[in-house]
């Protein structure tokens, strides 16, 4: 064990950049392998939900439990419940194997209130996020941060990876007035964070008072997406089912505030995007001949078996991933965009289209016929501020 030991340390030493990466331990194994060091002598109430798990399995929940001087208080589940199995407001259930009660951040309330959070002086994080500003679980780890800084708690991340990768940034950077539950911080659509990492940048730039701590991964670089890591693939939530849908998400679901089925009730939801308005084929030519990067267009018809035009023939788009490494998910959402506008003016709804994208001067833009790559080039001053602003924060090279 000890030679395995030292040739994995000198690993990087002796690789080239075609090495492979080590394996990645997320925060939770971390922990794990420390004895919960972290939380020894701590009253834990644990944010989590069937994504918290070790690289073997073991739910961090059963982790936390079983730890010697750790006492578990109560537990926590964010939007699509404590098995993220549902697409709607979600009640407190209880947790069967540790008996304890599992309270929805999801449903009559998404902050923690004073009753949920007696005899607790800890709260823990360790949600997998997906690396997309709208997706809602670092929203219900800002509430909790927030929580915990107002009365005095401890808060934990038990940081995993950014499945999406932690070097591209894309979209417009948030203004701090439409901060919202779809929209957590002043951060771009694809921000290339970890949990902790937004933690820390939530709490330094907004002057939180709060004692937090990051369990960081070991083995991640910034680079990395989910192929890279070893870790298995967990459904974060019931529409989420691979690599490939995550890093379609920010620029596809973007859209669904609109009168376009995203795939939801199908196979392979933000994979494919359509409506029984829209023409396919006209769609798919005019989205090849931008060549956009990593990404080529299918005409297809589908039929959504739940969500937006349930049991309605729609035609549409396969959108089609062709390479992880180039695409850019935000950039073809706005091309999809534009071609919608240009093709269906008067079928496509666009009174929804700012609530997830939240930011005006892009809205405006899509309405008045701008060229797709123009509205991208116009969020580049910001995002090069974002990548200022975010360096203090930062976890992992």
């Amino acid at each position: 064990m000890r030679c395995l030991l030292v040739a994995t340390l000198l690993l990087p030493c002796l690789g080239t950049a075609q090495s492979p990466s080590p394996d990645v331990r997320t925060g939770v194994d971390v922990l794990a392998a420390s004895g919960c060091a972290e939380l020894r002598g701590r009253k834990v109430g644990l944010i989590t939900n069937h994504t918290g798990r070790t690289a073997d399995g073991r739910r961090t929940v059963d982790v936390l439990a079983a730890a010697e001087d750790v006492t578990l208080v109560a537990l926590f589940s964010p939007e699509h419940g404590w098995e993220g199995k549902v697409d709607e407001k979600v009640g407190d259930t209880r947790d069967t194997a540790t008996g304890l009660p599992v309270y929805s951040l999801y449903g009559a309330t998404r902050v923690p209130t004073e009753a949920m959070l007696a005899g607790v002086d800890t709260l823990v994080f360790d949600i997998q996020d997906i690396g997309c500003r709208f997706y809602t679980y670092l929203s219900t780890m800002r509430n909790c941060l927030e929580a915990a800084g107002a009365r005095g708690l401890r808060f934990v991340v038990l940081d995993r990876p950014n499945p999406i990768g932690g070097v591209r940034t894309e979209g417009p950077v948030l203004a701090k007035d439409r901060q919202d539950f779809v929209g957590a911080h002043r951060i771009p659509l694809r921000h290339g964070l970890t949990a902790g990492e937004l933690a820390r940048m939530v709490a330094g730039e907004d002057g939180l008072q709060v004692d937090l701590h990051v369990v960081r991964c070991e083995g991640w670089q910034r680079a990395d997406l989910w192929d890279a890591t070893g870790l298995p693939w967990v459904n974060p939530s019931p529409n989420m089912r691979s690599l490939t849908q995550a890093l379609l998400y920010p620029g596809i679901g973007l859209l669904e505030g609109t009168n376009l089925s995203v795939g939801r009730g199908t196979d392979t939801p933000f994979e494919v995007l359509g409506a029984p308005w829209c023409d396919g084929l006209a769609l798919a030519k005019r989205l090849r001949a931008a060549k956009l990067p990593g990404v080529t267009f299918v005409p297809v018809a589908f039929t959504p078996t739940a969500s937006k035009f349930r049991g309605e023939a729609c035609s549409g788009v396969n959108v089609v991933v062709t390479d992880w490494a180039t695409f850019e998910p935000v950039r073809t959402g706005m091309h999809v965009a534009c071609a919608l506008r240009a093709l269906h003016r008067d079928a496509w709804d666009v009174q929804k289209l700012d609530w997830l994208l939240k930011h005006a001067p892009t809205h405006d833009a899509i309405l008045a016929g701008t060229a797709a790559d123009a509205i991208v080039a116009t969020w580049a001053k910001e995002l090069d501020l974002f990548r200022l602003r975010k360096k203090p924060f930062l976890l992992y090279e």
